[in-house]
């Protein structure tokens, strides 16, 4: 069965935005996913279609009505095994692993928020699972859905041509990914790294392995604490 993305927006127009393109585009086409953006406002029932009101309690700002949103909830996915994802700066930071997760499963319903938030008890009430992309905001929830995707949608099968490209890179190992060349040989007198043209398997993954973990130490030491990345590098 193919993986189905059902997406509860404000804005449907924003999709598939970039994933109707390069290799996301192509899988969609033939099949191997599908997108549907469905509009909350269908699920309003005054005639100006209003989906928010004024927070409880005062403050700025308006906050997305627990009813209307409970309704296109039940309408897109009734009681079917799909996530029920919201994208959310308070979210637990999306990984890649939870990525393969979602990627291994039927698809997902992804609920894009806007305005200050969305009303706490529909998101208790629909078991509505907070993601964050990162410390930071946007305008909304949409290109936090998009990313997510994106993510998703590259390692579903059949959707890279090489397989093994979605295994070698930054963070499917717990590392950072080491760096990459090509020709040509030599570039304004920097050359490429001699023992990648040494024609030695086991030195160039010993060299990538280790170019890997100082990346990482430098750049994301966070990463380091996890028990997989105590492995050294093989002899």
């Amino acid at each position: 069965m193919a993986f189905r993305a059902t997406i509860l927006t404000l804005y449907p127009e924003m999709f598939p935005g970039h994933l109707g393109h390069s290799l996301a585009g192509r899988a969609l086409e033939r099949g191997q996913w599908s997108l549907d953006a469905v509009q909350i406002r269908d699920f309003a029932e005054d005639r100006h279609r209003t989906v928010d009101d004024t927070p409880a309690g005062g403050g700025a700002g308006m906050v997305l009505r627990a009813d209307i949103l409970a309704r296109a909830i039940d309408h897109v996915s009734g009681d079917d095994a799909r996530p029920r994802l919201l994208m959310s700066p308070r979210g637990r930071p999306l990984s890649q692993a939870r990525v393969r997760e979602i990627a291994a499963g039927p698809g997902a319903v992804i609920v894009c928020g806007r305005f200050e938030g969305v009303d706490q008890r529909v998101i208790d009430a629909r078991a509505l699972e907070e993601v964050s992309i990162g410390d930071y905001i946007l305008s909304g929830g949409e290109p936090a859905a998009l990313t997510l995707l994106d993510a998703v949608v590259r390692i579903l099968p059949g959707v890279m041509g090489n397989a093994l490209s979605g295994v070698h890179e930054s963070f499917e190992g717990g590392l950072l990914e080491h760096p990459h060349y090509t020709r040509p040989q030599v570039f304004e007198e920097r050359e490429i790294p001699a023992v990648l043209t040494s024609g030695n398997h086991g030195a160039i993954e010993r060299w990538r392995r280790a170019e890997a973990e100082r990346l990482t130490r430098e750049r994301r030491p966070d990463l380091l604490a996890q028990p997989l990345l105590s492995q050294p590098v093989t002899k």
